[in-house]
């Protein structure tokens, strides 16, 4: 019998080892989305002995199998005993964050740093920092890389003055390491490691390392650096010390012979701003900013475009309008068209911190200029952020624009194009008022139902509903239901169809007396029509209809009129048509 209950205990694991070895991948990861099943039943003291070390020698896998086994590791601990135990998974992860795979191994750190949170001081400095100092001397890059990630999570757990100053050394080497698949992972954790350190351990250990990576050879470690100035500049605190440890950095990423570098300064440019205070910004940042704004490359005009509300918040309208607003032009005439799609999304931020009377005559200009773009990119771009310009000068001024660039976007013969103006057309509605939209918009919101395109008019029907909900239902019956009845007798059965799919979309937003009035002959008329699609579809509106009806107490409505037409197409020689009716009638009898 004794033998006979090891046999079973043993069964669990024979069954993950037959698993793990099977030729298909798919049954590997199974076998390792059931660890946490297999561990529950072997309990704590077996997972320890029996099933990490199983896992530990048998790391030799496809890298997919492998990722999904550390992230498994990384949530083990409480299978193995929980954290007095948590060490016991810091072996097999040692041996993943050393594989060759980019993917496994950033999922081992990560499951490293998660074991280390459940740490005792005791296990960091027994375990988890040999461990980290192991990996940060091992002769493959692969385990140099992979140590990088790990210490920001020792550095934060220990307490031992002793073991911090061991870290910061240890890191130092790596930055400096021969390796630039090492240096890069250094530089991008060393922004993380600064905040973790005093200012006198930054100004004496971590300020020559930013300086040794902002100028490497590769710019691939170069552009990373720009993150470890933003942290400094946290750390560092007064003007006095940015000044003199940072701004002659900063003053040489601008003009990098590599325009990655200087796309990562565009990037982020805001970032730092926002950390070093008004008085070097003003002194010091605006003409970097400038520069980048002229930059020779492309992706980098593009870049700072982004970063242009963000600047200009932090600046004083003067500065803005002497400084920033001049070089604007020539965004708006660039020559790359994603750069001035990107100046089209935020250039109607500046209006709000401009006013009025300045928007109009600095800002206007432009913001009409792009709306007559010869990319509707850029022309959907601006039209997207107009309730931000309409709030400041009203929506007058830029009406006699705007109507020629929408309804250009509205004919593009780009599909997608004309999808994404009518998105936008609800927003438009709220700001130009019924009586200006009616008279310079109505038709061409109409126009979109008999669209060739199915999706087209799928959001033509949406955008309806939406403008009854801004201009109120007696707008709809006068303005949209008329269209609707002389769709009813389209040639073409698609055109009827999307009548249809309309007063299921309005439903909710009409009541009883248009329903009964206006739709209901409509559907009427549709459920003898020639095509069995469209008598299908009545029977589904119909279904849409009739609890609104009841709920204002218009039962007799659906007696009367809506009963007849379910129970005719009961009887339809279509038999979807019979079943979609019959489905209607069990679902609104109720």
């Amino acid at each position: 019998m004794q033998t006979e209950n090891q046999g079973n205990d043993l069964y669990p694991i024979a069954v993950l080892i037959d698993e793990l070895k099977h030729d298909e991948i798919t049954y590997r990861l199974n076998a390792l989305n059931r660890l946490s099943t297999i561990a529950l039943a072997l309990g704590p003291e077996r997972t320890r002995d029996e099933l990490i070390p199983f896992l530990d020698e048998s790391i030799d896998d496809e890298d997919e199998v492998l990722s999904a086994l550390a992230t498994q590791l990384g949530d083990f601990v409480d299978y193995v005993g929980g954290p007095e135990y948590a060490h016991v998974l810091l072996s097999p992860l040692e041996n993943l964050a050393a594989t060759e795979e980019t993917l496994v191994r950033e999922k081992s750190v990560e499951a490293l740093n998660n074991v280390c949170k459940f740490l005792s001081q005791e296990q960091l400095e027994q375990y988890f920092v040999p461990l980290v100092q192991r990996l940060s001397t091992a002769e493959w890059f692969t385990s140099r890389a992979s140590s990088a990630g790990l210490y920001c999570a020792a550095y934060s757990q220990s307490q031992n003055p002793a073991v911090k100053v061991s870290l910061r050394q240890s890191f130092s080497h790596l930055c400096h390491d021969e390796a630039p698949m090492v240096r890069r992972p250094a530089a991008t954790n060393c922004a993380n490691f600064v905040l973790l350190i005093t200012k006198q351990e930054a100004i004496d250990e971590f300020i020559p390392l930013f300086n040794s990576l902002s100028n490497d050879d590769q710019d691939s470690v170069r552009l990373l650096s720009f993150d470890i100035m933003i942290s400094l500049a946290k750390v560092l605190e007064t003007d006095s010390d940015i000044r003199h440890y940072l701004i002659q950095p900063l003053r040489a990423f601008v003009p990098d012979s590599s325009w990655r570098s200087r796309y990562m300064v565009a990037a982020n440019f805001v970032k730092l701003a926002k950390v070093v205070g008004t008085d070097i910004i003003k002194d010091e940042l605006i003409k970097p900013f400038i520069l980048l704004m002229k930059d020779s490359e492309q992706e980098v005009r593009r870049a700072i475009a982004t970063q242009i509300p963000g600047i200009c918040e932090l600046l004083d309208r003067q500065t803005v309008l002497d400084d920033i607003i001049p070089v604007l032009q020539d965004l708006i005439n660039d020559p790359a068209q994603h750069v001035r799609a990107a100046l089209g999304m935020n250039i109607g931020a500046l209006a709000p911190q401009l006013g009025k009377e300045k928007t109009i005559e600095c800002l206007l200009p432009m913001f009409l200029e792009l709306l007559k773009d010869e990319n509707p990119e850029v022309r959907l771009n601006i039209i997207s952020k107009l309730d931000v310009v309409n709030k400041v000068v009203g929506i007058e001024l830029l009406s006699q624009s705007l109507l020629p660039a929408i309804v250009t976007l509205a004919e593009d013969k780009q599909w997608r194009v004309r999808l994404a103006i009518i998105e936008y057309i609800p927003l438009l509605a709220r700001q130009l008022g019924v009586e200006f939209f009616n008279e310079k918009m109505g038709n061409l919101c109409m126009s979109w139902l008999e669209d060739h395109v199915y999706s087209i008019r799928e959001a033509a029907i949406k955008n309806l509903r939406q403008l009854t909900e801004v201009f109120g239902l007696q707008w709809a019956t006068k303005t949209i239901i008329p269209k609707f009845l002389a769709m009813r007798g389209h040639p073409n059965y698609l055109y009827r169809m999307t009548t249809i799919f309309a007063i299921s979309e309005l439903a909710p937003v009409l009541n009883a007396t248009v329903i009964e009035t206006q739709i209901l002959p409509i559907l009427q008329h549709l459920s003898k029509d020639a095509i069995p699609n469209i008598r299908f579809n009545v029977a589904k509106s119909l279904k849409v209809l009739s609890p609104v009806l009841k709920s204002e107490g218009k039962g007799e409505v659906y007696e009367q009129q809506i009963l007849p037409i379910l129970e005719q197409l009961t009887k339809d020689v279509d038999e979807d048509v019979q079943f979609f009716a019959n489905q209607a009638l069990e679902e609104t009898a109720n």
